[in-house]
C-alpha cells in the first residue's frame, strides 16, 4: 500500500532537508513505543493508514489481547479486536492512543481477518457515496478496509478534521469481482480525482490479484482501469504505489507462490506510463522476505523511492531500500530495527516528515516480553 497523506510541497521538503545537514549516509535516529502493554497484542498497521499534517502524524492499528499460538500471531480471536489510532503532534516523537469505535465510528460488524470486534459496538451498513469528496481538503484523510480475506465486501471512511470524526461508512463497489479486501493505497490527483489500488479475489474466490480504479467525481462513480499483471497461481496482494509523473506510477506488491513446503515470498514492482490503464513488470523489490511481508513505498523530496517492509526470516528486521532510478536497481537494505524474536512483525506505514527524516511504523515481535508492539522508527535516508 501507498503511503496515504496529504499533499506536500516537494520543494519545501528539499530546502529542508538542505538545511538541516543531513548526514550522507541513511541512519536510524530512535525507536519509539507507540503501543507495547503487558498481555496485550499490538499489530498491523499496515492495514490500516498513516497520514501527515506538518509535523502532526496519525497511524491505524490493531489491538487485541495476548495469546501464545506459537508461529501464529499470537492474538486471542475468542476476545474483542480494537481498531485504534495513535496520534503524534510532534513528528513521531510522542504518541497518544485514540479509540474511534467509543464514538460509534470505525467499527465493522462483520468478522474481520485478524479478530472479532466488542459486540457492544456497532456500526450502521455501508451506503453509497451521493455527495462528492473533495480529495483536497487541507485535513483530509481516507481508510478502506476490509471484511473478509477471500470474498467479502469493503468499506471506506473519509474524515476532514484530520481523522477525530469521519464520514461513512461507505460502499467499495466490488468492480465485477467476486471480492474486494480493500487496504488503504490511493493517490489523490485533484479535487474529486483519486486513484486507488485494492486487491481482489481470484476467479476461485481465493486471495488475490491487484487492480487498479479511479473516481472523477468525489467517489460517487468508480471505474475499473486494470489488473496489475496475470492472475497468479499463488497471490499478488497488499499494494503500495506511487506518483513518478503525471502519467507514470510505481508499485510494489506482496507476492506468494509455490506449495506450502516450499513456498517463495517476495515483493514485486510494476510500471504503468498511462496512468494505471496497462502494467509493466519491472521485477523484484526484494528477492526474499521470509514467510512475506507487505511493502510499504513512498517518493522522497528529492526523488528517490524508499521501500520499507519486514523481514520475516532471521534474524527477523524492519528493512529499508532506496532507488534512485525510479525502482529499477535498489540498494542494500538498510536495518531499521533488529533482533526480534520471531518472525510476527512488519506490516509498516512510512511517511516523511518536513524536515527529511523518514518515520517508519511497524508491528514488532520482541524477545522479551514476548507481547507485540507497535514501533515508531524515526530515521535520516541520506543524502541523494
Amino acid at each position: 500500500m501507498r503511503l496515504i497523506s496529504p499533499l506536500i510541497c516537494a520543494a519545501t521538503l528539499v530546502c529542508a532537508i538542505a538545511a538541516r545537514g543531513s548526514a550522507e549516509d541513511p541512519a536510524v535516529v530512535s525507536n519509539v513505543v507507540v503501543f507495547g502493554e503487558e498481555g496485550k497484542f499490538g499489530g498491523w498497521p499496515a492495514n490500516h493508514g498513516m497520514w501527515r499534517w506538518d509535523d502532526e502524524i496519525l497511524v491505524g492499528f490493531s489491538i487485541g489481547t495476548h495469546k501464545n499460538l506459537g508461529e501464529r500471531h499470537n492474538i486471542d480471536r475468542e476476545k474483542p479486536e480494537y481498531h485504534v489510532l495513535a496520534r503524534s503532534h510532534d513528528g513521531g516523537e510522542t504518541w497518544a492512543l485514540e479509540f474511534p469505535q467509543e464514538r460509534g465510528m470505525l467499527i465493522n460488524a462483520g468478522g474481520m481477518r485478524h479478530g472479532t470486534t466488542d459486540p457492544k459496538y456497532s456500526e450502521p451498513a455501508a451506503v453509497a457515496i451521493t455527495k462528492p469528496i473533495d480529495f483536497t481538503h487541507p485535513d483530509f484523510a481516507m481508510t478502506m478496509r476490509f471484511a473478509d480475506i477471500n470474498n467479502g465486501d469493503s468499506r471506506l471512511y473519509y474524515s476532514y478534521d484530520r481523522g477525530h470524526n469521519w464520514e461513512g461508512p461507505f460502499i467499495v463497489p466490488d468492480f465485477g469481482q467476486p471480492g474486494i479486501m480493500a487496504r488503504s493505497d490511493y493517490i489523490v490527483n485533484g479535487p474529486h480525482d483519486c486513484h486507488v489500488f485494492l486487491t481482489c479475489s481470484k476467479q476461485n474466490a481465493e486471495e488475490g490479484r491487484v487492480f487498479a480504479a479511479r473516481t472523477t467525481d468525489g467517489g460517487v462513480n468508480w471505474k475499473f482501469l486494470s489488473f496489475v499483471g496475470p492472475e497468479p497461481d499463488g497471490f499478488s496482494i497488499m499494494p503500495s504505489t506511487v506518483r513518478l509523473s503525471p502519467t507514470e506510477l510505481f508499485m510494489t506488491t506482496r507476492r506468494r507462490e509455490g506449495a506450502d513446503e516450499v513456498k517463495h515470498r517476495w515483493i514485486d514492482s510494476w510500471r504503468s506510463s498511462d496512468n494505471g490503464l496497462s502494467w509493466e513488470f519491472v521485477g523484484p523489490a526484494v528477492e526474499d522476505v521470509g514467510e512475506g511481508n507487505p511493502p510499504s513505498l513512498i517518493r522522497l523530496a528529492d526523488g528517490r523511492l524508499c521501500l520499507t517492509y519486514g523481514d520475516r526470516k532471521e534474524p527477523f528486521e524492519i528493512r529499508a531500500q532506496l532507488s534512485d532510478d525510479n525502482g529499477q536497481t535498489w540498494g542494500t537494505p538498510i536495518v531499521l530495527k533488529g533482533e526480534g524474536g520471531g518472525r510476527d512483525m512488519g506490516y509498516t506505514r512510512s511517511l516523511q516528515r518536513p524536515d527529511g527524516k523518514v518515520v517508519t511504523l511497524s508491528y514488532f515481535e520482541p524477545v522479551d516480553p514476548p507481547y507485540r508492539q507497535i514501533i515508531a522508527t524515526i530515521w535520516d535516508p541520506g543524502i541523494k
